[in-house]
This record gives structure tokens, sequence and C-alpha cells, in this order.
């Protein structure tokens, strides 16, 4: 039964996804973007949109029998689903009306994608060639018989479906996968321009050719989408009694189940006959309901090949921008000399993430630090981080790294990295029992005149080098001894496989966190009730907590004026009268993903602003470690300040939440504030007061730390390590670890 405090104003969690998914394709819509980059944003829908399918849709059908309600609106898991799946029907005919619409811009541009059925007989004769010399002897085709069961039909992939007359006028069904890895996927075409047909349309236009034996008389192409919703706690259940290597290998295992999990959703493109249907349900053990018909090809994946074709327009493109270097990190100085003075931030991508690793590789060179600690929940494939934590461990530093190995569809990855970080001398932990550990922080020791200097950074965002050009994120890199002896109570409850029960300065999940947010909120409430001017504002990926939406409303209802800007998920539902009207939502899709977390509680000099590795998510707030930092630098508490304030004047990319939860463009002269971002940072705007203006030289040299003897200068013997710099080379040692 839903609290009926919130009746009115909270809207379900999956319906919400889906209509931060509309928005992303509103983007492949909006003629104000370039060409390339709407057909980039298609391609994030589709991604989007089978994942969600894969963990949310797999999550409800795995509970349909267990009677489980949504704690926000008090809908079943069937309600929820049937909801879901009509919602998809209407997103996926406004994708393919939107699709057409690109395909119709790339002809202007000279890229075609052809249908195989409308190609002229010349063409047809050139593609029956390179099937027949190219495609045939790749292909693995089956026949469905009492001797030939139906096959498995792997997630995502594309397949080729027939029905078969025998001679004897019977029917049967092959099938034939369309090679998606083996076989290329946009086959050219002769003639004038660029014109392709899709592999998967070749082969269905050759079924023939390969049934020999049989008439085809119905073809469609299929792509089935299997549920991830598998529980990789099962393999940390007992991780207390395993050794390291065989909770990877248990993890390993629990991965290779995932491939084979349930349907959830079958698209197809083509006529799909009632007894073909009938026997593709029968087979997979899928609800003809969870058929979706598609008029443009089934996977969108190609959409990056057709962009890089045009990269030499690029009119067809944003306009190029880079990470800058920070105007408040000076790089002739070392940069825990540089934290020690004041407290440093970066904005990501508008800054440079260059600051942050040198502060990582000059500590594992700094002959006063004694130990370096990181949590890596997300690492890039080709990782600076774990380069420099290896070059540090190889240097003699103690270096502990907890990787999280049940990041979702990065385990592998995370695997791999932490075997590399292990055999390096690296101290590897894991996860808690049922506890994710989503925290980004790094924590360096150092010893400094026989004083212990602790050197923090606490960042929103994942320790990635990839992912931090294309997410928005803050990194806060402070010396502040307080927050440091609160960094190494984390550190020191993650190894001894507890959590932190009481913390002052940082705000820790699952103990600490949620219970802080809400006495700062219950002190906004009192200042309201008194009369007086009370506000709270965050930045979040998602808003699905009930405790917190609870407290949020109640917050409204006593005069607390609220902004909120959610990326995605936002159960609650502003300016419903008499119990949100003060809650003000507001939602930006852009250029680049909005991934920064920003908690702002009061006004004037009672304000206190954090940042955070947290969204307001129930499973954030209680089922893993997360950490929210204060930030108590006036300056840059001020530069966050405004930047919120900036979201929320953005008329290009924002859009406002009406009281019916729908989501409309906000209305003024146009201002986008990731551009405004890129502008400032171009600009310098964001230096520090205090902060003397530096032009870095055209070619950065950077210098040996001061706190790091000079080499000699004849050649350093085989044993020795010359510097780590961000241009370095990989170290030989992680060569040798990798294989290389």
């Amino acid at each position: 039964m839903k609290d009926q405090s919130t009746a009115g104003c909270c809207v379900n969690r999956e319906l919400s996804w889906l209509q931060f998914n509309k928005r992303v394709l509103e983007e492949a819509e909006d003629l104000a973007n370039p060409l390339c980059e709407r057909l980039n944003f298609a391609a994030i829908f589709q991604s989007n949109l089978d994942e969600f399918y894969m963990v949310r849709v797999g999550m409800l059908m795995d509970t349909l029998h267990l009677g489980v309600t949504d704690d926000k609106t008090g809908l079943t898991s069937a309600e929820q689903t049937a909801a879901v799946l009509e919602k998809t029907r209407e997103l996926l005919g406004q994708r393919d009306r939107i699709y057409k619409g690109l395909i119709g811009e790339l002809k202007e541009q000279g890229v075609e994608i052809c249908r195989f059925d409308s190609l002229q007989d010349k063409t047809q004769s050139f593609l029956e060639k390179y099937f027949t010399s190219n495609v045939l002897p790749l292909l693995s085709p089956q026949i469905i018989g009492r001797k030939q069961p139906f096959p498995f039909l792997r997630n995502k992939q594309i397949y080729a479906v027939a029905i078969l007359k025998t001679k004897s006028g019977g029917e049967r069904m092959g099938i034939v996968p369309c090679g998606e890895g083996v076989l290329r996927r946009l086959i050219p075409l002769p003639g004038e321009g660029q014109r392709f047909v899709l592999v998967e349309e070749l082969i269905a236009g050759f079924l023939p050719r390969i049934f020999t034996h049989y008439r085809v008389e119905g073809t469609v192409l299929i792509r089935l989408v299997r549920s991830a919703d598998i529980h990789l706690d099962e393999a940390s259940s007992e991780m207390s009694d395993m050794l390291a290597e065989e909770y990877r290998k248990s993890m390993e295992k629990l991965i290779r189940r995932r491939k084979r999990l349930r349907p959830v959703a079958l698209e197809y493109r083509g006529k799909m006959s009632e007894p073909m249907r009938d026997t593709l349900c029968g087979c997979l053990g899928l609800s003809k309901k969870h058929l979706f018909a598609s008029a443009i090809p089934l996977n969108l994946t190609f959409m990056g090949a057709l962009r890089d074709m045009l990269r030499e327009k690029t009119e067809l493109f944003y306009p190029r921008r880079v990470p800058q270097n920070s105007p408040n990190v000076d790089p002739a100085l070392p940069m825990a000399e540089q934290v020690r003075r004041r407290d440093l931030m970066l904005s990501y991508p508008y800054e440079s993430v260059r600051p942050m690793l040198r502060l990582l590789q000059e500590a594992g060179q700094d002959p006063e630090v004694v130990s370096i600690k990181m949590t890596l929940y997300r690492v890039a494939h080709n990782s600076k981080i774990v380069e420099a934590l290896v070059d540090a461990a190889e240097n003699g530093k103690e270096v502990v790294a907890l990787v999280e190995l049940r990041a979702r569809f990065d385990e592998e990855n995370n695997i791999g990295w932490s075997r590399v970080l292990e055999q390096a001398g690296c101290r590897v932990i894991y996860g808690l029992d049922g506890l994710k550990v989503h925290s980004k922080l790094l924590f360096i020791t150092r010893m400094h005149n026989e004083q212990v200097e602790y050197i923090t950074q606490v960042g929103t965002g994942n320790y990635n080098e990839d992912t931090v050009r294309l997410y928005t994120d803050f990194a806060l890199m402070t010396a502040n001894p307080d927050i440091g002896a609160e960094a190494a109570q984390v550190f020191n409850a993650l190894s001894m496989g507890e959590v932190v029960e009481e913390s002052r300065h940082l705000m820790v999940a699952p103990a600490c966190l949620r219970s802080h947010v809400i006495n700062l909120i219950d002190g906004e409430i009192a200042q309201a009730l008194t009369g007086n001017t009370a506000y709270l504002g965050f930045k979040l990926n998602g808003l699905t907590d009930k405790l917190l939406i609870d407290k949020l409303v109640e917050a409204s209802q006593a005069g607390v004026r609220i902004d909120l800007v959610v990326r995605g998920i936002c159960c609650i539902v502003g300016g419903v009268p008499g119990l949100t009207e003060n809650i003000h939502v507001s939602s930006i899709v852009g250029r680049y993903l909005e991934h920064a977390r920003i908690y702002i509680f009061g006004v004037e000099e009672r304000r206190k602003v954090y940042i955070s590795s947290a969204d307001f998510m129930t499973r954030n707030t209680t089922r893993r470690v997360e950490v929210a930092a204060p930030v108590y630098d006036g300056a840059l508490r001020a530069h966050l300040e405004q930047i919120f304030a900036d979201e929320l004047r953005d008329t290009a990319k924002g859009r406002v939440q009406l009281p019916s939860g729908e989501y409309v463009r906000r209305e003024g002269e146009v201002f986008n504030s990731q551009e405004h971002f890129c502008d400032q940072a171009y600009s310098g705007a964001w230096e520090l007061p205090g902060v003397r203006k530096k032009e870095p030289p055209k070619a950065v040299v950077r210098p040996v730390p001061r706190s790091v003897p000079k080499p000699p200068e004849k050649p350093p013997a085989p044993e020795k390590r010359p510097n780590v710099v961000v241009t370095a080379k990989r170290t030989s040692l992680l060569d040798r670890l990798l294989g290389r």
C-alpha cells in the first residue's frame, strides 16, 4: 500500500526511466544538433533500451509471481511490466520515424543505406557474387526438427528466420545467425557515392541459396534481448571463506551464466506469420506481448561507422572541444605541494584529468609517501590509473586497491585488472558481502617532517580516462586533516569487511549518508517553520529513495524551496498543490552525460555544499559504500553553486517537469549550460581568487617533483625506474603482466 502522504506526487521508477530515454531520443530529432550527433543519440537510445530490458524488465519478470509492489505507486510487477511494454511500443514508433528522417538526411550527404529488395538487377548480381564468396562460407544455418532442436539464440544478435516448404508440402523452420562480429555489417555497393546494404538483409534475401532443398515461404529478421538480472552477490556471500582467485573464478562463472538467462524481448523486422510467431514464442518461452515489430534495422550500432565516414564534414558534428588545463593548477609545482596550500577541484570534461593523474603518479615516486589507497569501480581498458598504481607498488609503496568486481557489465574488465594489480605487488581487496563499493576515493598518506599528512581525492565519477571526456564530474583534492582522517576510517573499515558507522565530515553510505542528509533537510524544515528562508538544491542522476522522497515532500509542505536537477529517473513529481508545490524538477540531456552529484543545504552563511558519488536511490543509500565530501573552500563552494544555478537556467538542453510528470523544454532566451562551461574553461574564467594567472607554455616539460632526488645524468640502470608522466609509455612491468 502506498503512503497516502505522497500518493499524488510519485511516478513509477521504470516509467520514469523510459521518460528519460525519451529525452535522449528527442535529441536525435532536435535539428539544433548536427546530423552525426543525432545519429549518435539514436544509437544511444537503442543501447539504453537494451540495457533497461536486460536489467529492469528482467527483474520485473523474475518477480511476477512474488506479489511485489512498487513502494511509491503501489503497482505490482505485472502492472509495471504491462505499462513498460505499452510505453516501449510508443517509443519504438517514434524511433522508427526519427530514423527514417535521419537516413534521408544522410542520403543528402552522399551516404545511403539501401534496402536489399529495392536494388536493381545489376547490383543484385554483384551482391550474389559477394554473398557466394564472402558470406555463405561463414554461415551456420540450421533447420529445426526432431534431430535438430531449436538453437540457443545469443543476446542482442541478429538472426534470419525462414518458413520452409518441403517437397511433400510440410513446413519447417530455418534459422541463420547473421554473423555479427564475423561478417562485415555494412556491405559497399558499386557505383557512385557511398551506398551500403546491411549484411542481415543480404542473408535474408539469399535464403533460397542456403536452403536449396526447400521453398522459402516467408522471411523475417529477429533480435532477442535476454535478462541480465543475475545476482552477483551470490559470489560474495561466502567471500570471507574464499581466496582471491577463488572469488574471481566464482564471479566468472556467474558472468557466464548471465549470457544464458531468460529472454525478455524479441524485436523483428519483416512480416511474421502467426505460425512463426507461435513457434518462436513457444521455443523461447516468451509471451507475444514481448514481441516488437520494427520498421528499421534491428541494431543501430552501425551508426558509428556512418559517422566515421563523414568525419571530414566538421559541420555535421559538434564543434571540437578538448579538456583545458585548470588555471588553478601550476604545471611547474608538484601536485602534493599545491594541494597542501589549498583545496583544488577539477570539473570534467571541461578541465583536464591530468592534474589528478599527476597527483597519483608523483605519489608513486615521492619518498615521503607511505601508502596509496584507492577504490576502483569502472576503469578504462587501457588504464593510466592502474599503470600508476603498478608503478607505485614497484617503487616500494604500500598500494591498496579496492576493485569492485560486481560493477555491472564491467566485471570481466575488473577481474583482469585485479589480477594485474595483485601480480604487481598491490594489495587487492573487494567489495563487502551484499554491498558494492561505489565510492570514488583516493587516499595518500605522507610522512613530512616527521608528521603524518593526508591527501584525499573525492570524486563524483569513476577513475576512467575514457569516460572522463564524456561525463560531467567533479574531483576534489584536499589536504584537510579531518577529511583525511575519515577517509582513513573508510579504507580501514573496508579492509576489515566493515562499514563506517559514524562520521562528522564525510557522509558515508550505507550507515551514515542518508541519515546525515535527512538531518540537514530537517534543519531547513526548522528554518522554514520559524519564518526564515530555507533552501535545498540537489543535482543527481536518479531519485528513487522513498524515505528521502517523503522527507522532500515534508520540506516542501513546510515552505522550503527545493530545486532538483535530475538527469535520469526521478520518482517525485514537483509542482503538485499541497504536496510538492515548492519542488522544481528539471533535467539536462546534452552533449555530455550529466553525471556529477551536488548537495546544497541552506542559504548564505549557513549554506553547506557537498559533492558525492551517491544518487538518492535506495541502492546507493542502503546497498552501496558511497562517499559525499563537504566543500569547505569558499571559492570552490561558490564555483559549484554557480554551476548549479547555470544548469537551472538551461533552455537549450534543459527540460522542466510539469505537475503531470511530463517534461517540456524550458522557455526563454537560448542558453546551453554545457557550452557555457566549455567557454568558461577555455577562457580561464574558473580561476580561483588568489591564484596568479599563468599562460602555460606550448610544450610543458614536467620537472622532477621537489621531494624526489634528481636522477643521474647517465641513463638509469635497468632496475631503476624513470619518472612517470602522463605521456610516458606503459611501464615494462605492466607490459610483462599484460603479456605485451
